[in-house]
C-alpha cells in the first residue's frame, strides 16, 4: 500500500512538473528558442505568490490574477528581444542561461537567499487533504495534478481547433512555407512566449504552495524538467503532460522502493534508453500537438 500511495503522490506531483515543462517545450518546439529564462519566470511566479499572499493577505491561488499577466508580459518582452535580434537556437541557450542567472541574483537581491515559506495562515492549502479509503490526496499536489489537466488540455485543444493554433502548427513544421501562406510569425511567437509566461506563473503557484524557496531553486528543477521536456517529445504538449505524471510516478516509487538517492539514477538511464531507441522522444509524431 505504500508502494501505490507514493505512486499516486508522484502522479499528482507529476501535474506540477508537467506545467513547468509545457512553456519550454513549446516554445522550443515552435520558436526554436531554448529559452532558460523560463526557469527564472517560474522561480519569479512562486515569490510573487508568496509576497502577495504573505504580505497582502491575498489567497495564494488567486494571486494567478497578478503574476499571470505580469509574466506573459515579460514572457512576450523576451521574445521581442529574442526574435530582433535573430538569436539563434545555439545562442538563445547561452544568452537565455545568462539572463536566468541575472533574474535569479535579482531576486536573491530583493527576496534574500534565506528560505522563504508561506505560514500556515497565508497558505491553508499546504497541510490539507482529501482521503478515499486508504489513500490520501494532498490538496497542493491534487490542485496542480487538476490545473495541469485542464491548462495542458486547454492549449492543446486551441491548437486544434483555432485558427491561431492552426498557424502554430504550420509554424512548427515549415516556416518557410507557412510565411508564404501569410502567417505573422512575429505575432504568433508574441503571443506563444507570453502563453508560455502565463503557465510559468500558474506553476509557480503551485510550486510555493508545497515548498520552500530560495532562488537557487531555479537550478534544481533543470533535470527533471528536461526530462519531462525529452521523454514527451519536444513541443507535443499532451506528451509533456503523460510524460510529467510518468516522471513523478517514478521518482516517487524508486524513492520508497529503493532509496531517494537511486532517484536521479534510474530517471536518467530512462532518458538514456529514450533518447538511443526514440531520440524525438516517446510521444511526439512530428509537428506541435
Amino acid at each position: 500500500m505504500d508502494t501505490v500511495q507514493a505512486a499516486l503522490t508522484g502522479v499528482l506531483v507529476g501535474g506540477l512538473y508537467a506545467l513547468m515543462a509545457a512553456g519550454l517545450s513549446i516554445t522550443w518546439g515552435v520558436l526554436r528558442i531554448i529559452n532558460l529564462i523560463h526557469f527564472g519566470l517560474i522561480l519569479l511566479g512562486a515569490y510573487l505568490t508568496f509576497q502577495l499572499a504573505s504580505s497582502w493577505g491575498m489567497d495564494p491561488i488567486l494571486t494567478v490574477v497578478v503574476t499571470a499577466p505580469t509574466l506573459f508580459a515579460l514572457g512576450a518582452a523576451v521574445q521581442w528581444g529574442f526574435d530582433r535580434l535573430g538569436i539563434s537556437e545555439l545562442n538563445s541557450l547561452l544568452l537565455s542561461f545568462g539572463l536566468l542567472i541575472v533574474i535569479v541574483q535579482g531576486i536573491s537581491n530583493l527576496w534574500s537567499a534565506d528560505y522563504q515559506q508561506m505560514t500556515a495562515a497565508a497558505n491553508p492549502y499546504a497541510t490539507r487533504s482529501i482521503e478515499v479509503g486508504s489513500l490520501v490526496f494532498p490538496l497542493n499536489t491534487l490542485l496542480a495534478f487538476v490545473l495541469a489537466i485542464v491548462l495542458i488540455g486547454g492549449a492543446h485543444m486551441a491548437l486544434r481547433r483555432t485558427f491561431t493554433g492552426r498557424a502554430l502548427r504550420a509554424f512548427a513544421q515549415d516556416r518557410a512555407i507557412a510565411a508564404a501562406f501569410g502567417i505573422d510569425h512575429r505575432r504568433i511567437g508574441l503571443l506563444l512566449a507570453g502563453a508560455a509566461g502565463a503557465t510559468a506563473a500558474a506553476a509557480g503557484m503551485l510550486f510555493a504552495l508545497s515548498n520552500a524557496l530560495t532562488p537557487a531553486t531555479a537550478f534544481e528543477w533543470f533535470g527533471t524538467v528536461f526530462a519531462v521536456v525529452i521523454l514527451g517529445g519536444i513541443g507535443h504538449l499532451v506528451g509533456t503532460l503523460v510524460a510529467g505524471l510518468l516522471v513523478g510516478a517514478l521518482g516517487a516509487v524508486v524513492t520508497v522502493v529503493v532509496s531517494p538517492a537511486a532517484e536521479p539514477f534510474v530517471l536518467f538511464s530512462v532518458i538514456i534508453l529514450v533518447l538511443l531507441l526514440r531520440p524525438q522522444g516517446l510521444f511526439a509524431h512530428g509537428g506541435t500537438r
